[in-house]
């Protein structure tokens, strides 16, 4: 055994002697945070040990050991994945010393400072790409003296060393360019000492993407064609009843979709009135709510544990998403699809629509969903009714279940906002539920229609909430977990007192 390998056997050696007989268990939160900072530095190490040996191997090694190649190798000698082995064999081809074909010395590397920092541990695999990416990505337009330069800053960056912008690089600086930050070496002190905390691999990157705007001569031009010609977005085939959305957009358009999803899932925006019920009755003696002064007279206003919605962030951007395609195919500028704005279609056997059981299918994937789908669908569209007889179309009748704009505008002035206390959905983005069936002789009126979230609305069924007219007006009754006493309630925004009905007339 040569002695290379000797000594990481000791290594290891010694690692399964830090993790026997529970020693770590044992701990004060001092000796653990040590521990974790020890743990980093050997695993860093350990990195490094991977990169330089993958960097120094000839393009056969793989091939001499039976494998299609260096990946599959490391997945092999260190028990890890494709895309693990991909960033080490990425990380070695970037920090690899080159050798002279007349000399037979080995050159210096492309990111020698970088490389160094990774041999000493100061930066792992991650750090390392996250530093590198920026600028090899604008590489072509970047020069050798400001990549070495680069190179320097963000060294020391992953060092914690200081960096200062006194200075300029390269021979612009003498033509009156504007300086760029250079490593200050007074700053490591007589001791060594350093002047910061060694950089993580997220401040690497934001340094590196940094460095390479201010290097690159083309500006953002490059990414954005690069963008413009990357963006995509596709619909996976069905699977475990859902598809998977997959793709990459602009920037621009991100962030619209950003601002989107906030709007929609923030749940106290600002000014927004809080809804709440206008009944007098305190809870249940088994529940505490703490209202703030300006909500004491509604103490169903507050959600102290935080249990009005169970949902998770990505599901909160899909129920996002789901409602704004509804607003989009409501609107007035929407193309249209064989002369009709584009609709969601749900077929259902009439049969099974009536008794509750069975399936209901969408067209396109044919996938098959909850008979809940084609009632929240037909809830807010039309049925159109399609006879066969053996096999032949034989009459088609269609009922209109839509409520239209007057009615919707009258139901948004009334609601507000989603009827569900707690949810600060605008009414004008939720979709018009019909509190009494269409299907069990519900009109489509403004005595019978109220306002509720996509995600309220497609979760009616299950969700412990009830909702009945009482002359017009629209009354909730929670679950058990929100109102013990289980009284119907009359959300505010629905009914204003006449203090506030006599002000809005005077002014």
């Amino acid at each position: 055994m040569n002695s290379i390998a000797e000594t990481l056997a000791q290594v290891a050696s010694d690692l399964r002697a830090v993790l026997s007989d529970d020693g770590l268990a044992g701990l004060s939160d001092a000796e653990r945070a040590e521990a974790l900072r020890g743990a980093g530095e050997v695993s860093r190490l350990v990195d490094a040990v991977v990169v330089e040996t993958v960097a120094t191997a000839d393009v056969e090694f793989g091939h001499r050991f039976g494998c299609r190649g260096m990946n599959e190798l490391l997945q092999r000698a260190l028990l890890t994945d494709a895309p693990s082995a991909s960033k080490m064999i990425r990380a070695a081809d970037l920090v690899q010393r080159d050798m002279n074909i007349v000399s037979g010395e080995r050159l210096p590397a492309r990111w020698p400072a970088l490389r160094s920092a990774l041999l000493d541990g100061a930066v792992g695999i991650a750090g390392l790409l996250a530093a590198i990416g920026p600028i090899e990505y604008a590489r072509t337009r970047i020069g050798t003296d400001e990549r070495l330069w680069a190179d320097e800053a963000l060294a020391a960056h992953a060092r914690g060393l200081s960096v200062t912008d006194d200075s300029a690089v390269g021979a612009d600086a003498a033509d009156g360019d504007a300086g760029v930050a250079v490593i200050d070496a007074g700053a490591v002190g007589v001791e060594g000492e350093m002047a910061g905390p060694p950089a993580t691999a997220d401040d690497l990157r934001l340094l590196s993407s940094a460095l390479a705007m201010i290097l690159d001569p083309d500006g953002a031009e490059p990414t954005d064609r690069d963008a413009q010609q990357g963006r995509f977005l596709n619909l996976g085939r069905l699977h475990k009843g859902a598809h998977r959305l997959s793709g990459s957009i602009t920037p621009e358009v991100a962030a619209q979709l950003q601002l989107i999803f906030d709007a929609f899932n923030n749940p106290k925006v600002g000014g927004a009135p809080a809804p709440g019920s206008a009944a007098p009755e305190r809870p249940h003696p088994g529940v505490v709510f703490e209202p703030s002064p300006e909500e004491s007279a509604d103490v169903f206003n507050t959600d102290p544990r935080n249990v009005i919605d169970p949902r998770t962030p990505g599901q909160k951007r899909h129920d996002a998403l789901a409602a704004v395609l509804g607003i989009a195919a409501r609107h007035e500028d929407m193309p249209t699809l064989g002369g009709a704005a584009p609709t969601l279609v749900v077929h259902v056997d009439a049969k099974d629509l009536a008794t509750g059981t069975g399936w209901a299918t969408v067209p396109g994937s044919g996938a098959p969903v909850p008979l809940s789908v084609a009632a929240h669908t037909a809830c807010t569209g039309a049925i159109q009714r399609v006879l066969f007889d053996e096999g032949r179309i034989v009459g088609i009748t269609t009922t209109d279940r839509v409520f239209n704009a007057h009615q919707r505008r009258a139901i948004i002035a009334r609601d507000k906002e989603c009827l569900i206390p707690g949810c600060h959905v605008p009414a004008s983005w939720c979709e018009i539920h019909h509190v009494t069936e269409h299907a069990r002789g519900g009109p489509t009126h403004t005595d019978n229609g109220v306002p509720l979230c996509w995600w309220h609305h497609r979760s009616l069924g299950n969700s412990g909430w009830e909702i009945r007219m009482n002359a017009g007006v629209p009354q909730i009754r929670g679950p058990a977990w929100w109102d013990p006493t289980q009284q119907w309630r009359t959300p505010r925004l629905s009914s204003p007192d006449p203090a506030r009905r006599r002000t809005v007339l005077r002014t």
